[in-house]
């Protein structure tokens, strides 16, 4: 059906009725993915976005035939899922986010929308709960899982690897499996990810014993763990996915994870982190990865990025969007594109079909589709944009190019 949508003329994207007769040449559409898994990811925590943006996200990951959204639903500075057995953690950790905001979290209503709008475009929702690191809204909610029982105050600065849950205290595990199975319960796919990046504090044995119980409790919810690839040291469990988000593609443990039976989604922060500017001048974003134009997201391939790892050990491959920055649907808008589509062809298309001449002839054709859509979109100087551009809808959301930088 996107195949069908995109060959149709750009007034088909209007939110408008529109009365014109179109018609299509006969033909037959043969198509199908490289990958199994197409994702992108939607950081909810450092910022709070509301149901309705994430609806929205959901749609431009089905305009471009992704079939996973994973929600980093939990951070030091918010919690963002409901969770019955633990009230605190959205009462008390879901109230604060970067730079002082009041926060906000997502009931079980809440979640199951998104998950059912998703399901219906033919995308499944992966929620993230990070683990043993990443937790201080936690701590803040139930101090009695801290290492020291003390509640630390509430962050919303954008600092890492100084939380962490305690890994000695068997409260701790009946937290983890009480969330994990709640969230369990409210989701059908088939993946729940436990994080397990950047817990600093958390060291060798004790931190590949953690993980390790941690994935048990995931298999025995009848789910299939994924972690941030910093797991990778921790012993194998049947169907365990690792997603790798390095930026140098040598990396000797995650490719003896894979030797152990471990499966890769590909996310390199300096090609695929959504996150990172365009250029020095994009108001938004990091470089830490790098500067990310819209040709170094499309020219890596994720069946040979990380050396030593064969092809048809990796899963598919996903786009983070880390939301430190990002403030509101515009801002998610112009970081998603024109990058998305680029991540979306390397998941979708052979790689004997990769020609950056070819896409960005195509990406260019897209403009005008987000323009009569109103989505508001990145004008990268390397796309040949048409020159006469149509005419915005009017809608109550920003119009395209209102943050180009």
């Amino acid at each position: 059906m996107q195949t069908l949508r995109q060959l149709l003329p750009a007034a088909i994207e209007s939110p408008d009725p529109v009365t014109e007769r179109w018609a299509l040449p006969g033909g037959t559409i043969t198509d199908a993915p490289r990958f199994p898994y197409r994702g992108a990811m939607l950081d909810v925590a450092r910022h709070f976005f509301a149901v309705e943006d994430v609806l929205r996200v959901v749609d431009h990951l089905a305009r471009y035939k992704l079939n996973h959204l994973h929600l980093h639903l939990t951070d030091d500075q918010g919690w963002r899922i409901a969770v019955d057995s633990w009230p605190k953690l959205t009462a008390v950790g879901g109230t604060t986010e970067v730079g002082g905001g009041p926060g906000g979290h997502y009931t079980k209503a809440d979640y199951a929308r998104i998950v059912s709008y998703a399901a219906d475009r033919h995308i499944t929702v992966v929620p993230e709960i990070d683990l043993p690191g990443h937790t201080n809204s936690a701590l803040v909610a139930y101090p009695e899982l801290a290492p020291d029982k003390i509640a630390p105050p509430p962050y919303t600065g954008t600092e890492v690897g100084f939380s962490y849950v305690d890994p000695a205290d068997e409260r701790t595990y009946d937290f983890v499996a009480d969330v994990l199975g709640e969230v369990a319960a409210l989701t059908p796919g088939p993946w729940l990810h436990i994080g397990g990046d950047e817990a600093f504090k958390v060291k060798g044995e004790v931190y590949t014993g953690f993980v390790e119980r941690v994935q048990r409790i995931v298999a025995d919810l009848g789910k299939t763990v994924v972690g941030w690839h910093q797991l990778a040291p921790a012993a194998h469990l049947d169907g365990r996915v690792l997603q790798w988000w390095g930026t140098n593609g040598e990396d000797p443990t995650t490719v003896d994870a894979v030797r152990r039976g471990a499966r890769l989604i590909v996310s390199p922060g300096n090609h695929a982190y959504l996150d990172m500017k365009y250029a020095p001048d994009t108001p938004i974003g990091h470089d830490w990865a790098g500067l990310i134009d819209v040709r170094k997201a499309y020219d890596w391939d994720p069946g040979t990025h990380v050396t030593g790892v064969p092809a048809e050990a990796v899963l598919g491959v996903e786009a983070p969007l880390w939301t430190e920055s990002v403030t509101s649907l515009a801002d998610i808008e112009l970081l998603l594109l024109p990058r998305l589509p680029a991540i979306a062809e390397l998941g979708w298309s052979p790689r004997s079909s990769h020609d950056w001449a070819s896409f960005r002839d195509r990406l260019a054709g897209q403009g005008p589709r987000w323009t009569t859509a109103g989505i508001t979109f990145h004008r990268a100087p390397e796309i040949p944009w048409p020159t006469t551009p149509t005419i915005p809808a009017q809608r109550n959301v920003p119009q395209t190019d209102t943050a180009t930088p």
